[in-house]
């Protein structure tokens, strides 16, 4: 190509009004399925400008081989984070519904313990 072509191409491209809006490249999460029944896993991310493209990138990494029968595709600036402590602990104590059932060792010693009462003794038979 002659010095010539290339400065006349880039001046078609500064005229055109898509050259001068960039696409701005976001960032999509893809979650996929790899077969009926299964949960939808984390797969990656593909960078794209919009969702139409996304899901096709998101199809061309993901499905072309048939390793996926489901795909998910979000916007990364969609995803909710929950990192606060307080509101992924439980309100109530409800150590109850466990398997392990209630302990009540812990908290009949820590009454005890306010209350300034000893441990009563075992009975003997």
């Amino acid at each position: 190509m002659s010095a010539k072509s290339v400065e006349s191409a880039g001046a078609r491209r500064a005229a055109s009004p898509t050259a001068a809006a960039d696409p701005v490249l976001e960032a999509w999460e893809v979650f996929r399925q790899e077969k009926d029944g299964d949960p939808m896993r984390h797969g990656g991310s593909v960078m794209a400008p919009d969702a139409e493209l996304a899901t096709h990138y998101a199809r061309e990494m993901f499905g072309r081989r048939q390793e996926s029968v489901r795909l998910w595709v979000v916007r990364r600036s969609d995803v909710h984070d929950l990192d606060d402590a307080d509101l992924l602990q439980p309100p109530l104590d409800r150590s109850f519904k466990k398997p392990g059932g209630y302990v009540m060792r812990d908290k009949l010693a820590a009454a005890r313990e306010a209350a300034g009462q000893a441990k009563p003794k075992a009975r003997s038979s």
